[in-house]
Order: structure tokens, then C-alpha cells, then sequence
């Protein structure tokens, strides 16, 4: 790996991590740049998602008082997500890179739209409902998410914030916690498939992971200065010029 490259992927880290922070969509830029700097798309997947993971630990821990109010709730939850992250990352190892190339710009796409749509998928605040997770209705839903997750993880989260809010109990807060702990699950089972089938680049996993971590760190003192409607909207443009890079890629 190139210095060059390696300076790259730590500034899209930083800038990941920050967006994440702040916004979400920090997976958007970390998956192209992995692939602006040569990676190629199926490893670029597998690689961005062992860059993210520390984001997710971090943005749990955040939110320790909520998960251990609800955390025996949330098993069947975790269940659901670790089977459906299984089988979203053996549905990607099961592809080769020219047929999982052309359905990049399409999952870009469908995930830049539902992560534009975001702030609408948001639950309405419910401060007077107290924190519940576990029901068999929202297990089969978090199954079918994780699914997307653990296959493609660019804009799980809207998915799960959106989903969590009409199958769970509890306020807005409680239901990112929720998200956050999930998030940790689908990553953590599906990097053990990718590992397991041999598609991490793990130098530039390495390259890429301190700057998630100074990012997400950073991403407060972003949050208190940058509208978040402006860090939205450069997500946004970077989804679809990626998009538009793959459509004309081929």
C-alpha cells in the first residue's frame, strides 16, 4: 500500500467517523474510498465494515445507562441480528467482484434515498414510554435488516432506527441505543465470515481505523459548529457520485 493511499483512507476515516458521529452515513465515504484507492468492491465491503466497528462500541458505551435497562429485552433482538448478518455475509462471499460490482450502484442508490429520507423515518419522541425491546414482530423485521446489514451495511442504520421505531417500545434515544448495540452484533458476525473467508485488506483496515476513532471522537466538537443539514446533503452527494462513478465504471 502506498503512503499516499494510507494518508487517504485515514483522512476518510477521520471524516467517516465524524459524519457518523454527527449524522450517519460515515460508510458511504469509507466504502469509496477504499475503492477510489484500488480495493476491490467485495473487499472494499468487508474492510469498511471492520473500520467501523470501533464507531459502533464507542456510540453503545454512550448509551450504557438505556442498554442496561433494557439489555434482557434486547436478546432476541441480538439473536435475530447475529442470524441475519450470517446470512447476508455469506449471500456477499457467495458473489464474485464483477457480479456484486453491478449491484453497487444500485445498493448506493436505494441506501443514499433511505438515508436521505432519514430524518422522516425518524420515531416520534414517546418520553412517556418506558424502554421495551423483544418482540417477536420486531425480531422477524431486525432479521430481515440485518440481512441488508450484514450484505451491505451503507445506511443500516436509518433502516434499523426506522424499523426499531415502529416495532419497539420507547423514546427516540433509547431506540438509537438500541441501534448502536445492534449495529455491534451484525458487524461483529459478519467481519468473523469475512475473515473467515479471506476478503479483510487488513493494511488498509489499519490505515483507516485510527482515523474512525479520532473522527468519532471529533465528531462533538462538529456537531456544535457544522449545520447538520450541510453534513447531510455532502453524504448525500457523495452516494450518488459514487453511484454515478460505478454506473460509468461498469
Amino acid at each position: 500500500m502506498l503512503l499516499l493511499d494510507a494518508i487517504t483512507l485515514f483522512l476518510a476515516g477521520v471524516l467517516s467517523g465524524a459524519v457518523n458521529a454527527v449524522a450517519g452515513g460515515g460508510t458511504f465515504l469509507a466504502f469509496g474510498a477504499l475503492t477510489l484507492v484500488g480495493v476491490a468492491p467485495i473487499t472494499a465491503n468487508a474492510t469498511s465494515s471492520v473500520a467501523q466497528l470501533p464507531g459502533y462500541v464507542t456510540s453503545t458505551l454512550a448509551y450504557w445507562s438505556d442498554i442496561t435497562r433494557m439489555w434482557r429485552g434486547a436478546l432476541l433482538l441480538c439473536l435475530a441480528s447475529a442470524a441475519g448478518a450470517l446470512a447476508g455475509a455469506l449471500i456477499l462471499l457467495s458473489l464474485d467482484n464483477p457480479s456484486f460490482r453491478a449491484m453497487v450502484p444500485w445498493l448506493l442508490i436505494a441506501a443514499t434515498v433511505l438515508f436521505a429520507a432519514g430524518p422522516r423515518l425518524k420515531p416520534k419522541p414517546r418520553p412517556d414510554a418506558g424502554a421495551h425491546a423483544g418482540s417477536r414482530i420486531g425480531a422477524l423485521i431486525q432479521f430481515t435488516a440485518s440481512i441488508y446489514g450484514g450484505f451491505f451495511g451503507a445506511g443500516m442504520g436509518v433502516m434499523m432506527l426506522a424499523t426499531l421505531g415502529l416495532t419497539e417500545n420507547g423514546d427516540y434515544h433509547k431506540l438509537n441505543a438500541l441501534k448502536n448495540m445492534l449495529s455491534i452484533v451484525i458487524a461483529a458476525v459478519a467481519i468473523l465470515v469475512f475473515v473467515s473467508g479471506g476478503v479483510v485488506a487488513w493494511p488498509q483496515a489499519a490505515a483507516m481505523v485510527p482515523g474512525v476513532a479520532l473522527g468519532g471522537y471529533g465528531g462533538v466538537w462538529l456537531a456544535r459548529r457544522v449545520p447538520q443539514p450541510i453534513l447531510r446533503g455532502f453524504v448525500i452527494a457523495v452516494g450518488l457520485l459514487l453511484a454515478l462513478y460505478y454506473f460509468v465504471r461498469g
